[in-house]
């Protein structure tokens, strides 16, 4: 092996070793700030990766980069779910399964959003509302078209409505049954009369 191919080897390891190393840390931040919200141990999710904080602070210089790039790394993870769903053989069934699974995503990610919106955006042009409202807006449109969603509903206020629903059920554990049931009345109300 000549010294030029054991130098593009070495980079071949050392960007390989840093994705990884960037891989465990979003997961771990990901976890921790699930569990302790946005202002969570920046050391603990170093620990959790298994990495050490140098590691950390050479990827995310500041907590509003990890916080975007573990916001970003849920939203392109829903984003990808909707257009998985765009085939489904219901566009009811696709849409309300949607719609669950960004209630939970609201309900545990909530304060990522709100600090991450504080700080400057670390990754311009990534508009997490915008990317969510278009996949959203894909699955409503097909069931708009199928007849059996209501045509005079915007994209916008049901999306407002889910966020309305992990705003008011994100600190109540009373009844963990509430955000569902919830979801279900918003979801009833959007469909047309000849559905419900």
């Amino acid at each position: 092996m000549t010294t030029a191919d054991g130098q593009i080897t070495a980079r071949r390891q050392r960007r390989a070793d840093a994705r990884r190393n960037y891989d465990l840390l979003v997961a771990a931040a990901r976890e921790t700030f699930a569990e302790s919200g946005p202002e969570a141990s920046l050391n603990e999710i170093a620990r959790r990766a298994g990495v050490g904080p140098g590691t950390l602070y050479r990827h995310f210089p500041t907590r509003s980069a990890l916080l975007t790039a573990v916001l970003k790394d849920r939203i392109e993870t829903l984003c990808s779910h909707a257009e998985r769903l765009s085939t489904a053989d219901s566009a009811d069934d696709a849409l309300a399964e949607w719609l669950g699974a960004f209630l939970v995503h609201a309900r545990v990610n909530h304060g990522l959003g709100g600090a991450q919106m504080i700080e400057e955006p670390d990754t311009p042009g990534f508009d997490c509302h915008r990317l969510l409202l278009d996949a959203m807006a894909a699955l409503l449109v097909r069931a708009q078209r199928s007849g059996t969603a209501r045509a005079d509903l915007a994209p916008g206020d049901l999306l407002q409505l889910v966020v309305g629903i992990a705003l008011s059920t994100a600190r109540s554990d009373d009844d963990p049954d509430r955000p569902g049931r919830l979801l279900s009345l918003v979801l009833d109300a959007a469909h047309t009369r000849a559905k419900r």
